[in-house]
């Protein structure tokens, strides 16, 4: 006799399903590179287009074609290096040991946070120094520049992004570009693997048809059709976590393996799209292509970090990018 068992409909890979805290995602993990520089970088969301480039993939079925490839286009301003911040271990985990944020910043960080009047930066970064044996890890925190943008905000996005290297060389890195800017090109290069941190598209309260893909009711089914068929057993009386309910849809923080760099440039010309990027606008300056989509949508905070899991060595020949108008005329 047949089974009448099927696969559970739904995906119950994500818990909770709850709305992400903040728009600029916290990175848990960092991949050290070896080398003494920042281990990842932010941008916003501009849209999507496509390149054609030359596969120089060894034993790839297009090796030596070439190709067409959707890519997502990322706008990059510089990251203004706002403060340190140092980490000690504590009790339940890493705790801060201090903060030294330079006092050469921008009126658009106070619309963010409340910064000290006066400080004695040299004095800070001196004991610092002097208690580098018991910090476990030094950090950057860095500021965006939305006004470099078409996004028409002014308040900045502030983070931490951690530093690769041993203490000592973190310590220096640090002291050295407190206050000063990094480009994209100095932390990401083409033809490299990273992953993408976001929050993604927001769908507000949805049922269970949508939320999980489970099967509609029969045409006669009573009381509607866009519902579970059972509410789960009597026993145990309550409802469990693996029954489809409704609830919140998307707005999750979630983090994309493997998304690779094919270019980056400096004239956002050469990528904004005649009639520019819809919700969007033009890129001003500094950008980044990404190979695929990415989670959220336009204007949002794009977190690009070193690849966790990294596959095989990529090697992609950008050759022609679309540029033509994405108003669907």
């Amino acid at each position: 006799m047949a089974k009448h068992s099927k696969p559970r409909a739904g995906s119950l890979a994500f818990r909770p399903r709850k709305r992400a805290k903040k728009e600029t995602p916290r990175i848990h993990s960092w991949v050290d590179s070896g080398e003494t520089k920042p281990l990842g970088f932010a941008g916003y969301k501009a849209g999507m287009t496509h390149v054609l480039a030359i596969d120089h993939r060894k034993n790839s079925p297009t090796s030596g074609l070439e190709i067409s490839i959707p890519v997502t286009v990322i706008d990059t301003p510089p990251l203004v290096v706002a403060g340190i911040r140092a980490y000690v271990n504590g009790y339940l985990g890493k705790e801060t040991f201090t903060d030294i944020f330079s006092m050469d910043l921008s009126d658009d960080i106070k619309r963010k946070i409340r910064l000290p009047k006066k400080i004695d930066i040299q004095k800070r970064l001196k004991e610092m120094e002097e208690n580098l044996e018991k910090i476990e890890d030094i950090r950057l925190i860095v500021q965006t520049q939305p006004r470099l943008t078409s996004l028409g905000k002014r308040k900045p996005d502030i983070m931490e992004i951690a530093i690769g290297g041993n203490l000592k060389e973190k310590f220096e890195f640090a002291k050295k570009m407190l206050g000063k800017e990094i480009d994209v090109e100095e932390v990401l290069s083409e033809n490299r693997f990273v992953d993408v941190t976001a929050v993604t598209k927001g769908k507000g309260f949805q049922g269970v048809i949508k939320r999980f893909g489970t099967r509609k009711q029969p045409r006669k089914a009573g009381k509607g059709r866009r519902h579970i068929g059972s509410g789960g057993s009597w026993k145990p009386a309550r409802k469990l976590w693996t029954e489809p309910l409704p609830g919140q849809l998307g707005y999750h923080t979630r983090t994309e393996y493997n998304k690779v760099v094919l270019g980056i440039g400096k004239e956002g010309k050469d990528v904004t799209p005649k009639g520019d990027f819809l919700h969007y606008g033009p890129i001003k300056g500094s950008y980044v292509l990404l190979s695929g989509s990415i989670p959220g949508p336009a204007k949002r905070l794009i977190r690009l970090s070193n690849a966790r899991r990294p596959k095989k060595d990529v090697n992609f020949e950008i050759t022609h990018i679309n540029v033509s108008s994405k108003q669907g005329r």
